[in-house]
């Protein structure tokens, strides 16, 4: 994941902050000394990260850390607000033409992933229920047409498509067909070089002045790191882009460039791509990205994945079934269903305040368990997976040789049901909520 050594290596010298009882200027000297290192392995910007140091030193010096009761807290204080202003304050949303359609143009290189991009901002738009239309201008990549065509059928979104035609004939006629079908969002996927060059330059401002884009979002692979900066100036001269998307912020990318790209070119980070999935689009939100380098988590993401993912009606049905306690096998299976909706585990864990990358490690989640244990119960017949309890020792042969698992998964799944369902009973009782007013806590069996 991203920023996961830049991640470790801050947490590791706010650890060493928050362990003294009061800080000097040596003490702080030495934090920006580790934090400068961090930054810039991290393939931050070099006058960025001057400049970020400066800010955050002179803060830190300050009368009201040192004379605080807990300074190393309020260095990280400083240094989370001074990362989130590097990364753009707030979150700067799509911009939606109050005149449909609102035409949105997709700018970069070849291999930064623009055209899987333009089918998970498609999606991601029809889910605010707009009509979008998908636009193919990239003539030149092999198979970047047909490409576009699939990824529009997995979203099911139009593609609108006239073969090797040229460009800027192509935009023109994909903006009629937009006006006279009423398409509310027009998305136009246009052609990347594997560097910049004239020709495409001058391309892109013709397709620009056609179809006169509300937005022009330039689309940066993260893990190109430093050059991704060097590109998003190069094409915010010529186009000047309204936004960026960064594509693969799960992959071992050191994250430079989404610390940097806001600084250099003052545009602002507007999506992310999290993964390969046409689900795994998130808007950037600076506040919580810098939370999650810091360890503080990022739960308010978290939340709002469950909400996409989830289905009210069935979580109020299953809490209801609870408090009656007749959480069934086939109650625990949605639940396993709908977590993998959220996304892989991992990822989610890592979202809860102090669950970095250093406290998982030994933790290991593996996504196949999920499978093995939803053949389990998917063997069962529907009169088991009500009554768990009637399965003796030759119905547990039978599902672990109809699920090709043993019989020693089968004894583990029904376990961890029975202990769920054994805590599921302490929820209801008055000492346990009186144990959760006082603050106690209480363990998950099935983690």
């Amino acid at each position: 994941m991203a920023f996961e050594s830049l991640a470790e290596k801050l947490q590791g010298t706010f650890k060493f902050l928050k362990g003294k009882g009061k800080l000097n200027e040596k003490d702080i000297k030495e934090a920006m000394r580790e934090i400068k290192l961090a930054l810039l392995e991290a393939d931050v910007n070099f006058m960025i990260v001057k400049k970020f140091i400066k800010t955050v030193s002179e803060r830190a010096v300050g009368e009201e850390v040192m004379k605080s009761l807990t300074p190393g807290q309020m260095v990280v204080k400083i240094v989370n607000e001074e990362l989130t202003n590097l990364m753009g304050e707030k979150v700067v949303r799509l911009e939606l033409s109050s005149q449909p359609p609102t035409v949105i143009m997709l700018s970069g290189l070849q291999g930064a992933g623009k055209t899987t991009m333009a089918g998970k901002l498609a999606k991601f738009i029809k889910e605010k229920n707009k009509r979008p239309l998908l636009v193919a201008c990239d003539i030149y990549r092999p198979a970047a047409i047909k490409q576009l065509e699939v990824v529009g059928g997995q979203v099911d979104v139009p593609v609108f498509s006239m073969g090797q035609e040229d460009p800027r004939k192509i935009a023109k006629a994909a903006m009629h067909e937009a006006t006279i079908k009423g398409y509310d969002v027009v998305i136009v996927d246009t052609a990347g070089r594997l560097h910049i060059d004239e020709a495409l330059m001058e391309e892109l401002q013709d397709v620009k002045e056609i179809i006169k884009p509300h937005e022009i979002l330039l689309v940066i692979d993260a893990m190109t790191g430093q050059d991704a900066v060097n590109v998003a100036e190069t094409f915010n001269e010529k186009l000047d882009v309204t936004g960026v998307i960064l594509t693969k912020l799960d992959g071992d990318s050191r994250g430079g460039a989404a610390l940097s790209v806001r600084a250099v070119t003052g545009k602002p980070i507007k999506f992310v791509g999290v993964g390969e999935k046409l689900t795994d689009i998130e808007e950037f939100h600076p506040d919580r990205m810098a939370s999650r380098i810091l360890g503080m988590g990022d739960v308010l993401s978290l939340i709002e994945k469950a909400q996409q993912n989830v289905d009210e009606e069935k979580m109020k049905k299953l809490e209801a079934k609870m408090r009656k306690n007749e959480f069934d096998l086939e109650d625990f299976m949605d639940q396993l269903q709908q977590m993998k909706k959220m996304g892989p585990i991992g990822d989610l864990l890592k979202m809860i305040p102090g669950m970095n990358s250093k406290a998982l490690k030994g933790v290991d989640v593996d996504e196949k368990e999920f499978v093995k244990l939803e053949a389990i119960i998917q063997s069962m017949t529907p009169e088991e997976r009500r009554r768990p309890e009637i399965i003796n020792a030759n119905r547990r042969k039978r599902i672990a040789a109809g699920s090709g698992t043993t019989v020693n998964h089968v004894n583990k799944l029904l376990k961890q049901h029975a202990q769920t369902k054994k805590m599921m009973k302490q929820f209801n009782t008055g000492a346990f909520q009186k144990k959760l007013k006082k603050g106690g806590g209480m363990g998950l069996p099935f983690m």
